[in-house]
């Protein structure tokens, strides 16, 4: 069955491009992952909070953006290649993904071909028609692992990087000024995990903003609309830094 991979909003604004790569829990008829369709409105399957998110900051911003247009647990677009683990996990955050245990090499390869290749080369080709000055990813993050209860995770925001935090610093004390509770690096780090701000933003050094906001604040809309308004303006401000260090 046809499925196009992403979808695009357009913008009037060409300094920014935002991306969403878990911005979706849609499965393909023809794919049968196996798993309990309430896990479909969980963190595995997606990032809660971000498409509805990521649409409001288009609409104040007038930028363009590239969202996924099916779960994660399909393939991960933000994996490498040969994250073979990670790519189509057949475990995620303790749940057995049944309909991707067992995948043979053709099977890995043609998921590849139909999600992971368009949707990357389709963001190559929006970033060469009008090169951005700042890519901003947007993810959202649990409070806690359910496989690991002892986890801690006190961060209301965190700013992810692996060699390039141009954007980063410009935007760390602007969030700070916002009485969040920021961190850098974290819940995980940028140097472990950050294939597509590799791919896109580091390699053709473009500064970027990878975001990763805990759920449990983008459940209700008037959080999110807070948070969009908070974004809007460290966005703007960063854009405008990094134009005037031109």
């Amino acid at each position: 069955m046809s499925h196009q991979a992403w979808h695009d909003i357009e913008g009037a604004d060409p300094s920014i491009l935002l991306i969403a790569d878990h911005a979706s829990a849609f499965v393909p008829e023809d794919i049968d992952l196996g798993i309990d369709r309430n896990l479909y409105d969980e963190h595995v399957a997606l990032d809660k909070g971000v498409e509805t998110l990521g649409e409001q900051l288009c609409q104040t911003l007038s930028c363009r953006a590239v969202f996924a247009a099916q779960s994660r647990l399909v393939v991960d677009l933000n994996r490498d290649e040969d994250d073979f683990l990670g790519l189509m996990p057949a475990v995620s955050d303790g749940y057995v993904i049944a309909g991707n245990t067992g995948l043979k090499a053709e099977e890995k390869e043609a998921r590849l071909a139909r999600f992971y290749y368009p949707y990357h080369q389709h963001i190559a080709e929006v970033i060469k028609r009008q090169r951005p000055t700042l890519i901003v990813s947007l993810h959202s993050f649990t409070p806690c692992l359910k496989s690991d209860l002892h986890c801690y995770r006190p961060w209301q925001v965190g700013l992810l990087y692996n060699n390039d935090d141009r954007a980063t610093q410009i935007a760390i004390p602007l969030l700070k000024q916002a009485q969040l509770v920021v961190g850098e690096n974290e819940p995980y780090s940028g140097r472990i995990l950050n294939t597509t701000m590799n791919r896109h933003a580091e390699k053709n050094r473009i500064p970027y903003l990878l975001l990763e906001i805990r759920q449990d604040m983008l459940t209700e809309p008037k959080e999110i609309g807070r948070w969009c308004q908070i974004l809007e303006n460290v966005i703007k401000e960063t854009v405008l830094s990094l134009k005037n260090r031109k």
